[in-house]
């Protein structure tokens, strides 16, 4: 049954390979983030890229930003054809924990559902990732300030 209390932060396609837009939503409370996209097997700009590494580097982020944040996120994948391209699908729910609970196998449309429980985020969000008592925001200023890479000499 859905809780109309829940809060959900939602995010789309290339949103999920930069941990700013989780962390943000984090921080507004978010416990579950829902995520649309379409990532095609093949990367067309780097051929030479093997094609498992668009589902791992999908996984990856999808795991490391449940987990960072502790939220449930819940990738939702359109797969099959588009403009000729195959479409990797690969929906996949991640627990707050940072494990697949759920995880569509091939790519072709399929349906999958967990039972989140929601007091898993909130135990994590007020323990292990209790951002008011952890996080040191003092440190993060460059993070703001900068968006290219500019190296800097060893302190």
């Amino acid at each position: 049954m859905f809780d109309p209390s829940l809060l959900v932060g939602q995010c789309i396609c290339n949103d999920r390979r930069w941990p700013e837009t989780f962390r943000v939503m984090g921080l507004k409370g978010a416990e579950m983030i829902v995520l649309g996209y379409n990532t095609p097997t093949e990367n067309i700009y780097s051929p030479y890229e093997p094609a498992y590494l668009r589902v791992f580097h999908h996984m990856l982020s999808c795991q490391a930003s449940a987990y960072q944040n502790a939220c449930w996120v819940v990738a939702t994948a359109k797969a099959g054809k588009e403009d000729g391209f195959g479409m990797f699908g690969c929906s996949v729910i991640v627990a707050p924990t940072g494990e697949v609970v759920a995880k569509s196998t091939s790519e072709e449309d399929e349906v999958i559902v967990h039972d989140c429980d929601l007091d898993l985020g909130t135990y994590l969000r007020q323990t292990v990732f209790n951002f008011a008592k952890h996080r040191r925001i003092e440190h993060y200023k460059l993070i703001t300030e900068r968006t290219g890479v500019e190296p800097e000499p060893s302190n």
